[in-house]
């Protein structure tokens, strides 16, 4: 068995071995490219040493090469590797910014969405605090969203860990913490030693907040029992520290005593400070060197040109002066006449807009009169004059033969029953009485009765009725398009989903028929049914989407704010 001295002494014979075969690379290729890749390679070994400043030196040189020879993808390496360098750094975490940014920009240009969730999962990290951690929260929920979009289980795991720390650091949460952590615990592979040993340590500091220490001290043993990959030095000065203070509020103090002798240790042994103070030299260096050679680039370009220029504009000094203020001045005529133009065709688009809200809301609300009117009128006039003929028959009941009177008596009362149906219906139309849902389900459950096509509705959050034109106007749209189903889709089954999200109001509305190319339907070419459809739902401040392909039915989707 090796003693601690001998392992000491063993990997520190490991190291040199690693720094010689490095360093003859570097002096014997003369390949920029080669020696980049070599610099970024001691980046990383000195970064798991926890050399810091050995290891910032180094990447800050394979980026300088990386960026002359324009190597995006290795560039972005470099910076996400300085950043996530700096970002551990307390004292220097604000220079670390700029590079996840640069990271960032490259992951959008290039589209690749697994490097899009590496920089969204680094800003949630870099706001991890408790001034921004409601940031910190927000990029860690569109960072799961897309790693669940391309089925990356680690990177579901990973945020899993994130949010269960910040569920147990800031929101006070620990029930969810937990499970947050379980979650990340049954995805990590189990040789992903860094990620467990991390996640079991903050395990272990959701049991300790709740003061359940003996819990806590089981996850850290099985913390105890990984070695992580990388920033060692860290991770176990961290994991001492909580020992010993677990041990102690237990009143363990001999335990708690030795992983205190640990944790002091581990902390000398790492010496931040100096390595901070060493970085900061050596970006400071990286920065002017940049700078100066940015400088060097421009001033002989500069001079370069200097001579060529100086003939060129002494000959045509006077003419371009006055091309360039005709061309200027036309120009400037040009800009304002189109400013102009657009202008007019905006007030003109407005103008045609507000005319069109307003023929919609006055045939809504004719529509609504008209059908008032019709109620009143089978109620009061209709409905009155049945009345006074069947007292006149009553009347007649001793003259004529009972039997008939009788069969007459009940057929006045079915007529009247009726005429008073038709006009609680058309008085209600679809809200007075029955609501919105009430009168889908009706309209659904009467066309599915010829079994030809089956129509169900599905609601959430439906329980109170909505304003009454609003509700109206729903349930035209949902009219209209069951109507363009039955019409063209060749459907025979059709799902409407309405779910109330209290400020707004999703509508969903899906067909097995034959489908078509939404592609196909524009502002300027629509049936009449869908542009119907399209100026109710703009007059509601709404939003229409169509989703289909031919052969696989169609999906209308529609949000409206309430």
């Amino acid at each position: 068995m090796f003693t601690a001295k001998t392992f000491s002494f063993v990997n520190l014979i490991k190291n040199d071995s690693v720094l010689k075969l490095y360093n003859n690379e570097l002096k014997q290729t003369k390949d920029p490219a080669k020696k980049a890749d070599i610099h970024f390679k001691l980046g990383n070994y000195y970064s798991k040493i926890n050399k810091e400043n050995l290891a910032f030196s180094n990447y800050t040189k394979a980026l300088t090469i990386f960026e002359k020879l324009n190597l995006k993808e290795k560039e972005m390496d470099c910076n996400l590797s300085i950043f996530s360098l700096l970002d551990s750094q307390n004292n220097i975490k604000i220079e670390a910014l700029p590079y996840l940014d640069k990271y960032y920009k490259a992951a959008l240009y290039s589209q690749k969405e697994e490097k899009m969730f590496i920089a969204l999962l680094n800003y949630g990290n870099y706001n991890f605090n408790k001034t921004n951690y409601r940031k910190a929260q927000s990029y860690y929920s569109e960072a799961l969203s897309l790693s669940k979009k391309t089925n990356d289980s680690l990177g579901i795991a990973k945020i899993n860990t994130n949010l269960g720390l910040l569920y147990s650091g800031f929101i006070k949460d620990q029930d969810s913490a937990k499970i947050f952590f379980e979650n990340a615990l049954k995805i990590y592979p189990k040789n992903n030693m860094y990620e467990r040993f991390i996640t079991y340590i903050n395990y272990a500091n959701a049991f300790e907040k709740e003061h359940n220490y003996k819990k806590s001290i089981e996850y850290l043993k099985k913390a105890e029992r990984i070695t992580p990959e990388k920033h060692k030095l860290n991770l176990q000065k961290i994991l001492f520290s909580k020992f010993s203070n677990a041990f102690q509020n237990l009143g363990d103090f001999e335990n708690a005593f030795n992983y205190y002798n640990k944790y002091n240790t581990a902390r000398d042994s790492i010496n931040i400070t100096n390595q901070n103070i060493e970085i900061s030299k050596i970006k400071e260096q990286y920065d002017n060197e940049k700078l100066r050679a940015d400088n060097l680039e421009i001033e002989a370009q500069r001079k370069q040109n200097r001579n060529f220029l100086i003939g060129a504009l002494f000959i045509i000094f006077a003419g371009s002066i006055f091309i360039f203020q005709q061309y200027k001045n036309s120009k400037r005529k040009q800009q304002l006449i189109k400013q102009e133009k657009e202008l007019e065709t905006q007030k003109l688009t407005a103008a045609l807009k507000e005319q069109e809200l307003l023929s919609i809301d006055a045939m809504i609300e004719g529509q609504e009169k008209e059908r008032q009117r019709i109620a009143n009128d089978l109620h009061d006039d209709l409905g009155g004059l049945m009345t006074t003929i069947k007292w006149h028959f009553n009347t007649l009941e001793e003259r004529k033969s009972p039997e008939i009177l009788e069969k007459t008596n009940l057929l006045l009362d079915e007529a009247y029953q009726k005429i008073r149906s038709i006009a609680h219906a058309k008085n209600s139309g679809v809200i007075a009485k029955q609501g919105l849902l009430k009168a889908v389900q009706n309209m659904a459950d009467t066309i599915s009765i010829n079994n030809k096509l089956q129509i169900s509705v599905i609601d959430h959050g439906l329980e109170n009725q909505l304003e009454n034109s609003l509700e109206l106007t729903i349930f035209r749209i949902i009219q209209e398009l069951i109507t363009n189903i039955i019409k063209h889709a060749q459907a025979t089954e059709v799902n409407i989903h309405i779910t109330n999200h209290d400020d707004s109001l999703n509508i969903m509305v899906e067909d097995n028929g034959i489908g078509f190319n939404p592609s196909q339907i524009t502002k300027t070419k629509k049936g009449m049914g869908i542009s119907s459809i399209d100026k109710r739902i703009e007059h509601l401040h709404g939003k229409m989407t169509i989703e289909s392909e031919p052969n696989k039915g169609a999906t209308v989707i529609i949000d409206i704010p309430i």
